[in-house]
Formats: C-alpha cells, sequence, structure tokens
C-alpha cells in the first residue's frame, strides 16, 4: 500500500512537471526557425519639380543703393566765373536681380539724381566753350556734372554656360583692370554704362575679355550720350602672385564725338611679392594712341604709366609716374576710363571733348601714403586714411604746370552705411615759359558724402 502511495504522488509530481513546461512553452516566443519576414520599404519621395522661370525671378534679390553727397569747389575766378560751386544731390539705384535658372540670369536696374535745395553749379561737358547744359545763368558758377536724371542704368541678361564662358548682353557695367582705360566713372552720380555684348573666357591662368559696344551711357544725361560701333579686347595671363602679363586694344569709333575716336595698343606687367614683413607691389604699363577710321586727322601718341607700393601692416607707400604724350594740338586721351582716380582728383586738366588730357601732354610723379587703423567703434570702424601730392610737368616743354594734394578719409558706420570726407587742392604755376601751352586755372574741391548700400 505504501508503495503505490509512492508511486501516486511520483506521478502526480512528474505530471505537474510536465503540465507546467507545456503552459510556459505555450505563453513563451517561439524560437528562431526562419528568416524573419522583410520590413516593407517606404516609397521613394517624388522628385522635387525643377524651379521654373518665375521661381527663380521671385528667388532673385533686391539691388538697392542711395548716396547722399554735399560737394563744393572754389575756382578761380574770371569775368564769368564770380561764384562758388555747390551742390547736396541724392543720388538712388533700385533693380532686381534674378536667381539662375538653366545658366541664365537677369538684372535690370534704374537710377535717379536728384539735386536738393538750391542749383548753385554748372552742369557741360569739361572743356566745352558752349552755355552749361543746365542754364546760360549758370556759368557763374564752376562745373560739377551731377544732373537731375532718371533712365534705365542697367538691363543685362547673363548666360554661364561653363565656369569657361560668360556672356552678358545688353546695357551693362564694364569695368576693365583698374579702369585706366575702360571703367564706370563711378565717382558721379550719374554712372557710366555700356549697351552691347560682352564675353568672358577663363582658361586655367588666361583670361579674356571682348566687348562691342554700341552706346556709351555718360554722365550727363542721355543728351551726351555717344553712338558708338567700338571694340574692347584685353587678355590677362597669370603665372602667378608675382607676375601678371596683360595686353590689350581697345578700338574706339563715335559716331556723335570723332574726336574721341581713336585706337589704343598696348600691355601691362604687373606683380606683388612677400619680402619679409614687407609686401611690395608693382605696375608698369606701355600703350600707344593713333586715329581710328579717319574720325580725326593722322596722330600717334604714346602712354607710360608705372608704380612702386610697399606694404607693412596697416601702412602703404607708394610711388607713381603716368605721361599722357601730346603735340600741342592733341594729348593722348583715355576717353572710357574713370579718370576721377588720375591725375588728382580736382579734375583740372581736361581736353576738348570731355576728356581728362592736356594738348601739351602731362607728367604726373606722384607720391601716396596709406593707412587703416585698428579702432573700431560701434558706429565707426573700417576706417581708411589716403593722402597723395601729385606734381605736374608739360610733356613737351618740361615745364612745371603746377601741384595738388588730396585727402580722404572712409569709414563705415554700419556694415551696410558708409561715411566719406574728401578734398582736393590744385595750384597752378603762375607762369610758364613761352612756347608751354597755360594750365588750368586753380581750384579746390570738398565732399561729404553718405552711402548706403543693401
Amino acid at each position: 500500500m505504501t508503495r503505490t502511495k509512492t508511486r501516486l504522488a511520483l506521478g502526480t509530481g512528474v505530471a505537474a512537471l510536465l503540465w507546467a513546461g507545456l503552459a510556459q512553452a505555450q505563453t513563451a516566443e517561439p524560437p528562431l526557425e526562419s528568416e524573419p519576414a522583410a520590413e516593407v520599404a517606404e516609397p521613394p519621395a517624388p522628385p522635387a519639380p525643377e524651379p521654373t522661370l518665375s521661381d527663380q525671378i521671385a528667388a532673385g534679390k533686391l539691388l538697392l543703393e542711395v548716396r547722399a553727397r554735399y560737394e563744393t569747389v572754389d575756382q578761380t575766378r574770371t569775368a564769368t566765373l564770380r561764384d562758388e560751386g555747390r551742390a547736396f544731390t541724392v543720388r538712388t539705384r533700385l533693380g532686381w536681380e534674378t536667381a539662375d535658372f538653366k545658366g541664365f540670369k537677369g538684372l535690370i536696374e534704374f537710377e535717379d539724381v536728384r539735386q536738393i535745395g538750391p542749383e548753385h553749379f554748372a552742369v557741360n561737358v569739361p572743356g566745352a566753350a558752349t552755355p552749361p547744359l543746365n542754364g546760360a545763368d549758370k556759368a557763374r558758377y564752376p562745373i560739377i556734372n551731377d544732373p537731375d536724371v532718371t533712365e534705365l542704368n542697367r538691363a543685362q541678361l547673363t548666360w554661364t554656360p561653363s565656369a569657361a564662358l560668360q556672356v552678358t548682353a545688353g546695357r551693362q557695367r564694364i569695368l576693365l583692370d583698374d579702369q585706366r582705360f575702360v571703367g564706370n566713372v563711378g565717382w558721379r552720380q550719374d554712372e557710366q554704362t555700356f549697351d552691347g555684348v560682352r564675353a568672358d573666357v577663363a582658361l586655367g591662368r588666361v583670361k579674356a575679355t571682348y566687348a562691342y559696344v554700341t552706346d556709351i551711357n555718360r554722365i550727363l544725361g542721355e543728351l551726351k550720350d555717344w553712338d558708338s560701333d567700338s571694340h574692347l579686347l584685353n587678355v590677362t595671363w597669370s603665372p602667378g602672385e608675382a607676375l601678371r602679363l596683360q595686353g590689350f586694344v581697345y578700338a574706339l569709333d563715335f559716331g556723335n564725338s570723332a574726336i574721341n575716336s581713336s585706337i589704343t595698343k598696348g600691355a601691362k606687367v604687373s606683380g606683388k611679392t612677400w619680402v619679409g614683413l614687407y609686401q611690395l607691389a608693382y605696375n608698369a604699363t606701355y600703350a600707344v594712341q593713333s586715329d581710328y577710321r579717319g574720325n580725326t586727322p593722322a596722330f600717334d601718341l604714346a602712354y607710360v604709366g608705372a608704380d612702386l607700393a610697399g606694404t607693412f601692416d596697416i601702412y602703404s607707400l607708394k610711388l607713381g609716374y603716368e605721361s599722357l604724350e601730346g603735340d600741342g594740338a592733341r594729348g593722348f586721351t583715355t576717353p572710357l576710363a574713370t579718370v576721377h582716380a588720375f591725375q588728382g582728383w580736382s579734375d583740372a586738366f581736361v581736353s576738348a571733348g570731355g576728356n581728362k588730357s592736356f594738348a601739351d601732354g602731362i607728367e604726373d610723379k606722384n607720391l601716396s601714403f596709406n593707412v587703416k587703423p585698428r579702432f573700431k567703434k560701434t558706429y565707426l570702424f573700417n576706417s581708411d586714411i589716403l593722402v597723395r601730392y601729385h606734381d605736374f610737368d608739360d610733356q613737351r616743354t618740361g615745364a612745371d604746370l603746377g601741384h595738388e594734394w588730396d585727402v580722404q578719409v572712409t569709414a563705415a558706420i554700419t556694415p551696410k552705411l558708409s561715411i566719406q570726407l574728401k578734398y582736393a587742392d590744385f595750384q597752378r604755376e603762375a607762369a610758364v615759359p613761352i612756347g608751354t601751352l597755360a594750365p588750368p586755372p586753380s581750384r579746390a574741391k570738398a565732399w561729404l558724402t553718405l552711402e548706403y548700400k543693401l
């Protein structure tokens, strides 16, 4: 009996263990006997649609500039010129540049120049004997060439099919090299722009610009613009920072300003290098200019320019020389240049047709000192001080013509707003030898400029 009970108890225990194991097996996760089912992949997002032309126009950027300037001119008085010149003008530029659309970009910009207050200045082609364009009664004042004007400043389409080529067609700004021969005359309120087609090519260390120009939109409004059939070519090879070689040909044919027509061919070498803590930079240019397409009597004149600059820390010193040959009837001219930057800021030397030149030719020896102070205030930073002295001689006879002091102080008030004070004082020689053309009258000019750029 006892054995029977023992067997019964043992059987009951085994049965309980088997039942418990079966219950646990039913509640546990089944063993992995095969590969799990693959997760269902999310369908790829549809590609973003290509931007349309209207999208890229809307994605462009606003162009906005406002420049206010007060200018005074105190020039030697004559029987006609009896008063000091004063002008307070405001220039506004407003435009839009599109974003890229299949290699194309468009740009349109309008420009407005307004005189604020009395018009105590004359507007005229420099060197002209005709009455001022803003009225014969303004002849009593010196020239300040910032007339009231509202015009289309730029309207261009740019195509960039690759990094090697860019083509721009329409009304555009053209700045070549240091603007000694081709620039936008950016100092005046109504800038100079060009109607035509331009191609810029970049192949390794070689860069070239060619432009065919049909109209020159000059700084005196539409009445004094030039009809043009001109070609501009500039090619540069830069094997290294210390050497840059440039060749250029500017063939200028102006239908309504024959006296300014010419062809100029030249070469330039420039570069910069370090000598210890000093950076040295140099430029040397030679060009020859002659008559073109029979627009003027035959002539052949030469240009020589050179400068050497040294920079240490915030200080720079530059010695420069320019010689524009003259034959007594005509001097070497650069009718498309930003000439305000050359031969003194007083713009004393002019020639027939509105060029900055001298019929006897002019030699300009100049010395510049530039410093960029480090002080930074909340509303005054990135300051720059420049002082320059010019000594002018008659190129044909060697006679002393006069000298000029130029001083400029520029600073930023905010990242978009800057202020500039500028002064130029040209003093002519009281007398020159017989056979030398008389130098221009003495004059002093001062400017206060505020400029905002978006």
